[in-house]
């Protein structure tokens, strides 16, 4: 069975991008994110009670293998086909070695190391002003999105965004320009039993600083994020090493 048969058999659509729930002009880096949310789902060690992960896995690594490779997609989208015998498909691979040598597994230190790069950066205010636009100024959305936010990053953030606005670059909506002390001061609340649940467990189970700031990573991202769009996941897929592609050998004609 080829893997557009199998991509209707697994996910109900042989659309290689509706199976990552992305469309045909996503950018590479939009098709690595999304293969990873989609396949850390069914990944073999997060899902060992279902028997159908493993080759979920095996067929959504074919499918990424085919839509990262320029002259594979290129065909594809021209004519809705698979090459089945490419060296893409062909080649003997474990999957899942393909799998963690696109995305390393993220120490803490890499998360502080990022951390203290990201905050201040010009990539953190275009990410910013992409949130702020898309959630239309909603604080909340916006707070739970950001990367590397927490309750004190929120005034540097808010100026940030109130520069925007004075300067012309993005619309005033009145979710953020008219936004109550009582949707403030909630947000603080949160953040400050979010912070408090966490400091609590890390206490119960001995946890040292590190474990402790996974810990409360955690903790943030159960109560806010849903679909599976943590902060863990976003930094893994987006700044997580390229792997480097083998050489693709030339096929004799038959």
């Amino acid at each position: 069975m080829g893997l557009l048969e199998r991509c209707q058999e697994l996910f109900k659509t042989s659309n290689l991008y509706e199976v990552l729930g992305i469309n045909k002009e996503a950018s590479e880096a939009d098709i690595r994110r999304s293969y990873y949310k989609v396949s850390l789902k069914v990944h073999p060690d997060r899902a060992p009670d279902d028997p159908r992960a493993t080759e979920t896995f095996q067929v959504l690594g074919k499918l990424y293998a085919v839509l990262s490779d320029k002259e594979q997609r290129a065909v594809y989208d021209e004519q809705g086909v698979v090459d089945e015998e490419s060296d893409v498909l062909s080649q003997d691979r474990d999957w899942e070695d393909y799998w963690r040598l696109l995305f390393p597994k993220i120490t803490v230190q890499d998360i502080l190391e990022f951390e203290k790069k990201y905050k201040g950066s010009d990539e953190e205010r275009q990410d910013l002003m992409q949130l702020y636009v898309q959630h239309q100024g909603e604080m909340n959305a916006i707070t739970a999105s950001a990367l590397c936010c927490s309750q004190e990053d929120e005034p540097r953030l808010c100026s940030i965004i109130q520069a925007a606005i004075e300067s012309g670059e993005v619309t005033a909506f009145p979710a953020f320009t008219q936004e109550s002390e009582k949707k403030k001061r909630a947000r603080r609340k949160r953040a400050d039993r979010e912070r408090q649940e966490a400091e609590e467990m890390q206490k119960e189970m001995g946890l040292d600083d590190q474990d402790s700031l996974v810990m409360m990573l955690q903790q943030r991202q159960k109560a806010r994020e849903q679909n599976f769009n943590s902060f863990m996941s976003d930094l893994e897929a987006k700044y997580s090493q390229k792997s480097e592609k083998p050489q693709k050998s030339k096929r004799g004609k038959k």
